[in-house]
């Protein structure tokens, strides 16, 4: 599917638009990921930051320390609590999309999983997905993915 992609929160006060083509799209099964959706796992959808672009609304900003001494900051709805992006410090040319909440969702299908090692045993992951047991030192291989399945 083409972008542009529109997305928004639950209440609607938030609505943004990307308008790059993800570099990629996987499930993270962290426990933090577990934690701050309250399910087995999150979908993040990687997209140069640039893209991203708030129609309406003022989102909220997070910023956690975790105990590996990594800092993930973020956006949300200040009135619902939906989770919308994720603006890695560390990477500030990308911003990484909560796909759930764009408005077509049937459209993708995450190339590679991460965090396995902490994943729920009900939880089957596809054996056509690449699969990490924790952090990926370098998301190189599911950026490729992602561009190889797109070609075809």
């Amino acid at each position: 599917m083409p972008v542009p992609y529109d997305g928004g929160c639950l209440c609607g006060a938030i609505r943004y638009r990307v308008n790059d083509e993800p570099l990629t799209l996987y499930a993270c099964h962290c426990t933090d990921c577990q934690r701050q959706t309250g399910a087995g796992f999150a979908l993040s959808m990687i997209v140069p930051r640039r893209g991203l672009e708030l129609l309406r609304g003022a989102p909220r900003h997070y910023a956690v320390d975790t105990p590996e001494g990594l800092r993930k900051c973020g956006a949300f709805c200040g009135d619902c609590g939906s989770r919308l992006w994720g603006e890695p410090p560390k990477f500030p040319q990308v911003a990484v999309v909560r796909p759930g909440n764009l408005d077509d969702t049937k459209w993708f299908r995450p190339v590679g999983h991460i965090w396995t090692a902490s994943a729920q045993p009900w939880i089957p992951i596809p054996e056509d997905t690449l699969r990490f047991p924790g952090q990926p030192e370098d998301i190189t291989a599911l950026i490729h993915a992602w561009r190889d399945r797109e070609a075809r």
